[in-house]
């Protein structure tokens, strides 16, 4: 048996005749248990808010959208468009347009978007999960708003009597003092079918409209749209497909996918992950002084029997590694039992959802093993530094008789 190890376990098992020194090895103990457990349940925490907030972009955004490079809109031509149902791995694929727009009802006013879509759009995104009464209606006459918007202006579903009015400007050149204002924009009357609801900002920013409805409105061709949304086919990569569509749209189009269309957000949400990872390491790496002075005190109450050692031929170094071995075997257990306490935890979470946020809304978790890869990894690194610094205090000096 590797004799600093068998060492070390006895140290770890047996109890001082010191009650200072066995207090001192208690809290330092706890300390790592409490240290790890904090560490694990908060990244387990953040994950569970990163995927709360992703979650609102997936009802809007797609696995993959192409784009124009420059302007507003491209043109997609029906032989582009025949291809696009050749390529292999889309599932479906929807078209849109999209306009800023002014909105007025009853003599209230809010600006807004306009966003044109064909008939699978709800089969590329899941905006009509969020709807309130479940009816995506479309058409000539009826649009899809956010419950802001409605708020806003005062709306409610079905006002046949008095309609949404859609202003929106005509596309054009030249000074505008030479029209009058009615001759500036095209206007369109609709009837609010349903409402979304997701988050604020999106709640206050979309009306849903038949896209050939909207190029009217716009006075756009049937092939000019502002975005091609794409859904992929079960296990396949959206990137995989981007070079082929790429070469079928031309280099006017960009493909983004559902990251790239929200990248400030994820480097928002990594930066704060990392940021707070760091923060609680930080708490880590002072709780480890606890470490470096539990150690030495038992150094120090070991010291005849390290001077016993010693006498009976055992070196320097070997001396040093028992006490080494020692600091990472505390370390490592308290570690792994703070992880399992925290795995207890976040499972309740899970299961029970006993941390609210809301009255409805339980506390947005996530269990993930890297989680658990992490926090051991952290604790073991910095137990293994802690433990080499401290064991180094043993010297001839100390143990000679």
């Amino acid at each position: 048996m590797n004799f600093p190890l068998y060492i070390a376990k006895r140290y770890v098992r047996s109890k001082s005749t010191q009650s200072a020194v066995n207090i001192i090895n208690f809290i330092t103990f706890l300390v790592i248990v409490i240290g790890s457990a904090a560490l694990f349940i908060v990244l387990s925490a953040f994950a569970g808010l990163k995927m709360f907030s992703l979650s609102f972009t997936e009802s809007f955004d797609p696995q993959l959208k192409a784009l124009p490079v420059t302007g507003k809109t491209f043109a997609l031509t029906p032989d582009q468009e025949q291809k696009l149902k050749e390529v292999g791995g889309i599932a479906f694929y929807s078209k849109e347009l999209e306009e800023k727009v002014s909105l007025e009802h009853r003599s209230k006013n809010h600006i807004a978007y306009i966003k044109g879509v064909d008939s699978n759009y709800t089969k590329v995104t899941g905006v009509d999960s969020s709807l309130v009464y479940d009816n995506w209606s479309i058409n000539e006459s009826q649009v899809v708003t956010g419950a802001g918007i409605a708020s806003i202006l005062g709306l409610t579903v079905n006002q046949f009597g008095s309609p949404m009015q859609i202003y929106a400007f005509k596309p054009g050149k030249g000074s505008i003092s030479k029209q009058t204002i009615s001759l500036l924009y095209n206007q369109l009357p609709v009837i609010v079918s349903d409402f979304y609801t997701v988050e604020a900002d999106l709640d206050n920013k979309y009306v849903f409209a038949d896209l050939r409805l909207t190029q009217a409105l716009l006075e756009k061709d049937s092939l000019q749209i502002s975005g091609i949304n794409f859904k992929m086919q079960e296990g396949v990569d959206p990137n995989s497909v981007k070079t082929e569509l790429g070469t079928i749209l031309g280099n006017g189009v960009q493909l983004k996918n559902r990251q790239e269309l929200n990248s400030t957000l994820y480097k928002m949400l990594n930066t704060e992950n990392v940021a707070t990872y760091l923060i609680f390491t930080l708490v880590l790496i002072i709780a480890m002084f606890n470490v470096m002075g539990a150690i030495i005190m038992m150094i120090l109450d070991k010291q005849q029997n390290s001077k016993t050692l010693y006498s009976l031929g055992t070196t320097i170094a070997a001396l040093r590694r028992i006490y080494f071995v020692q600091g990472v075997l505390v370390t490592g257990f308290g570690g792994l039992i703070g992880v399992l306490i925290g795995t207890l935890l976040i499972w309740s979470q899970l299961a029970f959802g006993w941390l609210l946020i809301t009255p409805s809304l339980a506390y947005p978790v996530k269990f993930e093993l890297i989680n658990i890869v992490i926090v051991l990894a952290t604790i073991v690194i910095l137990g293994i530094i802690a433990s080499k610094i401290a064991s180094s205090r043993i010297n001839k000096k100390l143990v000679d008789l």
